[in-house]
């Protein structure tokens, strides 16, 4: 009886967090629709200084008006989100191929090699992620560029540990032996078998990270150490803003609402896949 109440319940749960993984979805193709659209259709050049028309507010041709150096806050916005956005899923995207092959590897193979990956893992998570990606960061140089390298030295452990966990555990099962006893490869037990079984896993766990990475991508171009002016980039357009606030708030609020929003969809998504893939005790947000 109580489990035929709760398939109800279940069932609601789902459709609720499936409608919320859509509109996330279809909020992340938005942005980088309006990306594409402000660098190929508009007409304001995000870089071109007017000293004459800074300041402006919310006309019909600058509909969210202008900044400190006249230039179209509008255009800036959205090439912004291309920009942060665009960075963030390039940092995400090569954690994952640096972390899951090292994983895989470490986790089947065991031995000296995951004992070195464990010291390398010890080392990376002594330290907060923020810390370790400005100090990387300095040392790199300010740049978008090196941020998104550091973000990836960063990343690919978490990856790679979550990887090597599961790894552990699914090639203790009979499916793992019957495959080495009919005379399969590592390589093709680790690609045929092992890797569809991780998947989920890393599929939510990249999905809940992706919110942390725009963060800490906007926090640290926010301070100076990402992406560099005239470069139109939401945590950069913030640090531009600041000495504005209190005559044209409006400045900081666009770009400031525009990470919150994108990073509240990031999150949703992420719980909806943790919700599908039921990976909540193994996937920590």
């Amino acid at each position: 009886m109580k489990t035929m109440l709760l398939r109800p319940l279940a069932a609601k749960k789902s459709k609720k967090h499936s409608i919320q993984a859509i509109i996330a979805l279809l909020f992340v193709v938005l942005i980088i629709g309006a990306s594409i659209y402000a660098f190929v259709y508009l007409k304001h050049d995000p870089t071109l200084t007017d000293l004459r028309g800074r300041l402006q507010g919310a006309s019909a041709l600058h509909p969210f008006g202008t900044d400190h150096l006249g230039r179209d806050v509008l255009t800036r916005l959205l090439l912004g989100g291309g920009q942060t956005l665009g960075y963030s899923l390039l940092a995400l995207g090569a954690a994952l191929l640096i972390g899951i092959p090292f994983g895989l590897i470490a986790g089947y193979k065991r031995g000296w090699i995951d004992k070195l990956f464990m010291r390398i893992a010890d080392g990376f998570l002594a330290f907060p992620d923020t810390i370790v990606a400005i100090v990387l960061s300095g040392l790199l140089g300010a740049g978008i560029g090196n941020l998104v390298l550091a973000i990836v030295i960063v990343k690919w452990v978490s990856y790679a540990r979550l990887v090597r966990s599961t790894v552990l555990s699914e090639s203790q099962k009979d499916y793992i032996r019957i495959a080495r006893t009919n005379g399969l490869s590592d390589a093709r037990i680790m690609t045929k078998h092992l890797l569809p079984h991780i998947a989920g896993h890393v599929l939510v766990l990249a999905s809940l990270d992706l919110g942390k990475i725009i963060l800490l991508i906007s926090s640290l171009s926010y301070i100076g150490l990402g992406a560099q002016p005239p470069t139109p980039e939401w945590g950069a357009m913030l640090n531009d803003s600041r000495p504005y606030f209190q005559s044209r708030p409006e400045l900081m609020v666009y770009p400031g609402l525009a990470i919150v929003v994108v990073v509240l969809f990031a999150n949703m998504l992420g719980d909806y896949l943790r919700d599908r893939f039921d990976v909540k005790k193994e996937v920590q947000p």
